[in-house]
């Protein structure tokens, strides 16, 4: 492997997990003779601005040590870009809670690592372009709305000092409110607006989300399109009950699901809304979601 790689480490990623086997992994990486230059981030939104300075001095190849919002942060300091530039290539070190994306490819994790960065074999990876009211971001495993990001913020918001009982807390909190509602948006300009109330969308670019729930089972990150799932407004009961169909994709047969592909997504929320957008909690106005075709190589 020829090319020198700079790796973003989030020693957050994991409960504090990916600071404790970061240097070791690395190490290992290096003793297979692989060239990388390390950086830890050390606040949200740290990992983009590092990515960014890397890309202005001329690296090409990144490596995101954490996470899905590891790799979120990092992909966001490559994007935008000039084409001139070339695609930029992400590589993996899965030592974060959910890697999410990583899924469609191994669930080997870590153990995959150098053998990929080895073998050198690139994917071309499609990214995708949120506008949203404030400006731009750019993801490439999920953006949801509904349930799953109203989860996210509530346990952000009052249960996070908890870690994974907080995460029940903020289903529980969620669940006995069920808030379902609309969000108004068009698919690729054709047609009036989807009204349809909702548990949740999601608009994904691969398959998982939460680590091993396959929300998006039609979903290939090469194919030019933007999977949009749409499970409506089902009850408690019916929830609990459709549950374990997350983790294998068969909730899109539920006769309250549906699901499309798009190449552009319009909304018109009318204010911002939570969201959660490959594993992060934001509270954004989005306007446009667009994919940008083959924009990222990556090893997996």
């Amino acid at each position: 492997m020829s090319a020198r790689f700079f790796a973003v480490v989030n020693p957050a990623a994991g409960g504090g997990r990916c600071g404790k086997l970061a240097g070791p992994a690395l190490a290992r990486l290096r003793e297979a003779g692989i060239e990388i230059e390390v950086a830890e981030s050390s606040v949200p939104g740290h990992a983009t601005e590092l990515a960014r300075a890397a890309h202005a001095r001329g690296y090409r190849h990144f490596l995101a040590v954490g996470g899905d919002g590891t790799a979120f942060e990092i992909v966001n300091g490559l994007f935008p870009r000039r084409e001139e530039d070339g695609r930029p290539t992400l590589a993996f070190l899965p030592l974060g809670t959910g890697n999410s994306f990583l899924r469609d490819f191994t669930a080997r994790g870590a153990a995959h690592a150098a053998d990929v960065l080895l073998a050198a074999h690139p994917r071309p990876c499609d990214v995708i372009h949120l506008t949203h009211r404030n400006g731009d971001l750019y993801f490439i495993n999920l953006l949801t709305l509904g349930f799953a990001a109203d989860v996210a913020a509530v346990t952000n918001r009052r249960f996070k000092r908890l870690g994974q009982l907080g995460y029940i807390l903020g289903v529980l909190t969620c669940l006995a409110r069920l808030n379902r509602r609309a969000f108004p948006l068009r698919l690729d300009g054709a047609g009036g607006l989807d009204r349809r109330r909702c548990l949740f969308l999601a608009f994904s670019n691969s398959k998982f989300t939460g680590g091993k729930m396959m929300i998006a089972p039609k979903a290939d990150p090469a194919d030019g399109f933007i999977e949009f799932v749409h499970w409506g407004p089902i009850g408690r009961l019916g929830l609990l009950y459709n549950f374990p169909a997350l983790f294998d994709g068969t909730h899109i047969t539920h006769p309250m699901a549906s699901r499309a592909a798009a190449r552009r997504i319009d909304f018109e929320l009318g204010g911002p809304v939570d969201v959660m957008i490959d594993g992060e909690s934001l509270r954004l106005e989005c306007l446009s979601l667009e994919v940008l075709p083959a924009a990222l190589d990556v090893l997996v």
